[in-house]
């Protein structure tokens, strides 16, 4: 069953991307969220400009919340919060945590795991377009009915093991960075070949665009795709050509690799 309350412990930016993406798109009323932070201001901020509760007794807000959301930073004093939880929250009551690398396993020695929910999520950052994955990893106790309508709210899911987590944080979620990057440097190939950045600018959106639509709408591999595009000694083979030579894939795909190693180191260091 969907969460009917629906607590958030922390209120920064990805919080407020969440909380801003399920209200729009009418997945959740804005009497559905209440919101803790240390910072008295934010938590004004939220209630004012989205009209969501501003829980200022914690007790109560952990008493009657069917979920519990963890937007902390892991610096933060997770022990105190978890011991919170532990203490108001009633045991069935399902915790998610977007906590860079905290494990399912640390979060419930911190918050009272016995047979409670325990969902690991990495968030999309492509939240307010209601595209892009988040990675969902669930303890025994925890189901997809406890958070798929809620992680729907902004974005799409993928529930996987958690061992799976720093491949599809290096991977899925740093994935749009792969992309502006490319467009803004096809664009820059525009310009430098000749036309106005602009021009440039609305051209390169356009072909990305239309290439995901294409891909989706074939069901063609890639490619078979190039295949069409490239006519013998045309422009289009000459031009992959040159950026087969440019080392092109090898590089994104080691991009790829140092962005998973950097999430595991990160996770170490934390643990």
């Amino acid at each position: 069953m969907a969460a009917k309350k629906i607590h958030f412990i922390g209120g920064g930016q990805m919080a407020e991307a969440i909380i801003r993406a399920n209200i729009s798109k009418g997945i959740n009323e804005a009497a559905q969220f209440s919101v803790a932070d240390i910072n008295e201001e934010r938590i004004t901020f939220l209630s004012e400009t989205y009209g969501i509760e501003a829980a200022f007794s914690q007790e109560e807000a952990l008493a009657t919340a069917d979920l519990i959301i963890l937007a902390i930073r892991p610096q933060d004093d997770l022990a105190g919060v978890g011991e919170a939880i532990s203490q108001y929250a009633g045991s069935g009551t399902a915790v998610l945590s977007v906590v860079a690398g905290v494990t399912i396993q640390t979060l419930g020695g911190y918050v009272g795991g016995q047979e409670r929910p325990i969902i690991r999520v990495i968030p999309n950052t492509l939240t307010d377009t209601g595209l892009g994955y988040s990675g969902a990893a669930l303890n025994v106790y925890a189901r997809k009915e406890h958070v798929d309508d809620f992680l729907n709210g902004f974005g799409k899911v993928q529930y996987l093991e958690e061992s799976l987590i720093d491949i599809f944080t290096g991977y899925g979620v740093a994935g749009p960075n792969y992309v502006y990057y490319f467009i803004e440097s096809l664009a820059d190939a525009g310009v430098l070949a000749g036309l106005p950045r602009e021009q440039a600018w609305q051209v390169a959106l356009e072909n990305v665009a239309g290439a995901v639509a294409m891909l989706r709408h074939s069901g063609l591999h890639p490619r078979q795709l190039l295949d069409i595009n490239n006519s013998p000694g045309g422009v289009g083979i000459h031009a992959f050509y040159e950026l087969n030579n440019s080392d092109f894939a090898a590089g994104l795909q080691r991009s790829v690799k140092a962005a998973v190693k950097r999430t595991t180191e990160l996770g170490q260091v934390r643990s």
